[in-house]
Parts: structure tokens; C-alpha cells; sequence
């Protein structure tokens, strides 16, 4: 990940949104959203060997494997909307970022429901039967 090269894309953007915000201001919101899905598409190879590094790791680690992908799919999830509520923020869109972050949220608790009924037949498991 060439990070000099982002970094310099996210400040000429930024100037360019500044100067066009006083000219042309529905030109600056298409900046914003181009140079954030530039940035995006710039950290998905990083991304993606970070990924195979810890799938790697966790299979080393004789971890169970579909716990590990649920746990991706939740960052994954989270960064997303992460993603996607700044770019409705950036475009002063508060109300749609925050049902956005509010969809996040049950996608990201959905998604954990395996986790969380695992968690609950080992506790059944551990408690005595009576």
C-alpha cells in the first residue's frame, strides 16, 4: 500500500473540494465521493493480504475456521458502514448516515447470532443439569 500516494490524494481532493465548494458546490460532494471510492479500491489488496495472513494464522492456530470468517464478515460490515455513513455525512446527509450506521448495527448482530448460539451450548454444556 503506497500510503504517500493516498494521503496526497485525499489533500488534493480536499483542495479541490474547498475551491469548488464556493464555485461549483454540487461538483465538490462528487469529488468527495470519486476520492473515497479511489481510496477505497487503493486499500483492497492491502486489505485482502491482511485477510489471507490471519486466515493463515487462525488455521496454524487449529481455531474453528467459521468463527474466524463471521468475525471478517463483522469487520468487514463495520468498516463498510463506516464507509458509507462518512460519505452521507461528507454530503451533509446526517439523517441517512446515521439509519445507515443504524443497519450496520442489525446486519452486524445478525451475522454474530452463530457466534452467539455457540456461546450458549458451551455454557449449557459447562452448567450442571438438574
Amino acid at each position: 500500500m503506497d500510503i504517500f500516494r493516498i494521503v496526497g490524494l485525499g489533500i488534493i481532493s480536499t483542495v479541490l473540494t474547498v475551491i469548488l465548494k464556493n464555485l461549483k458546490s454540487e461538483f465538490a460532494i462528487y469529488i468527495t465521493i470519486v476520492t473515497s471510492i479511489a481510496i477505497f479500491f487503493l486499500i483492497l489488496g492491502p486489505l485482502s493480504y491482511a485477510i489471507d495472513v490471519l486466515k493463515d494464522l487462525s488455521l496454524k492456530a487449529d481455531l474453528e475456521i467459521t468463527y474466524f470468517s463471521i468475525i471478517l464478515k463483522i469487520i468487514g460490515t463495520a468498516y463498510l458502514v463506516e464507509f458509507g455513513s462518512q460519505i452521507c455525512r461528507d454530503a451533509g446527509e446526517n439523517s441517512i448516515a446515521m439509519k445507515l450506521e443504524l443497519a450496520g448495527k442489525v446486519s452486524i448482530m445478525v451475522i454474530a447470532i452463530p457466534i452467539l448460539l455457540g456461546l450458549m451450548d458451551l455454557i449449557m454444556k459447562i452448567l450442571p443439569q438438574g
